[in-house]
């Protein structure tokens, strides 16, 4: 598999689907190994996907720095992968804490940018997280499912930092479209993909400051498509409509009946929205 070697001398791992245009995609998690993301749907029948494993995840090495885990430092990666690819400018897409990274990105680097897509994205970095009502009203929106009594259980214990994989997985059918033996699975493995250093990182103090943000992105003079689905507790529909009307160059697309991996509920629609405004 395909590697380079980051600004700090940390050697980074990247895979690669499909052909064409690269499509630069960032997982998130936090910490998750870019292998959750699959090809999204098959995205990777219009783009060439280059699926970074961020540092200290999947087939990249560990940072000798533990502070470099964090969100804003992490796009310094990005940066040196477009060096390594030889890339004036790029497409790039960003998952759940991985659209926090992107975001990251575009502040630094809008020069850089040619297209961006902040897919089921998560909101810190904007001041836009869900709100215990947002939550209560997801909760209320799933509480006549059959694994809901045991979800809702195992979700109090992960905000009260006391759980582990096994909760997280109990948990887990609150985050998906559908519980579903595909969603099983697609939970059930990230086992073995989290790094819990790198989740850790990505939250350290100072990692978000949401007003150099929202500056960044009022000015950011490239194309911007916000993605996500209306089952989606993470990135609900209203709160990522709050982030598209802030950026001036934004569209906001809803996906019905979808979570927070939206290319396992309906991956034609999310391939034809994404392929079609990545032109």
């Amino acid at each position: 598999m395909p590697r380079f070697t980051s600004y700090d001398g940390t050697r980074l791992a990247y895979h690669e689907r499909g052909s064409g245009e690269p499509l630069l995609c960032l997982p998130g998690g936090a910490g998750r190994a870019a292998a959750y993301l699959g090809d999204l749907g098959g995205l990777s029948a219009h783009r060439r996907l280059v699926l970074l494993d961020n540092r200290g995840t999947g087939d990249s090495e560990a940072p000798a720095d533990p502070a470099t885990y964090r969100r804003d430092r992490l796009a310094h990666d990005v940066e040196a992968l477009r060096r390594h690819l030889d890339l004036a400018r790029i497409d790039l897409l960003g998952h759940s804490a991985g659209a926090g990274i992107a975001m990251s990105y575009a502040t630094d680097h809008p020069d850089r940018l040619r297209r961006l897509v902040l897919l089921s994205p998560a909101l810190r970095a904007v001041d836009l997280t869900p709100t215990a009502e947002d939550w209560a009203r997801h909760l209320g929106s799933r509480a006549h499912e059959p694994w809901f009594p045991a979800a809702s259980a195992a979700l109090d214990l992960l905000n009260a930092g006391g759980a582990g994989h096994d909760e997280r997985v109990t948990a887990a059918p609150l985050f998906y479209g559908r519980w579903d033996d595909t969603a099983r699975a697609h939970a059930e493995a990230e086992r073995g993909q989290r790094s819990l250093p790198a989740l850790r990182g990505y939250w350290a103090s100072g990692a978000f400051t949401p007003g150099v943000t929202r500056r960044a992105l009022v000015g950011l003079d490239v194309p911007v498509l916000v993605y996500t689905a209306d089952r989606d507790p993470v990135s609900p529909p209203h709160r990522c409509a709050e982030l598209a009307e802030l950026i001036p160059t934004a569209t906001l697309t809803v996906q019905r009946g979808g979570g927070h991996f939206p290319w396992l509920d309906d991956p034609r629609h999310l391939v034809a929205e994404i392929a079609g405004f990545l032109g």
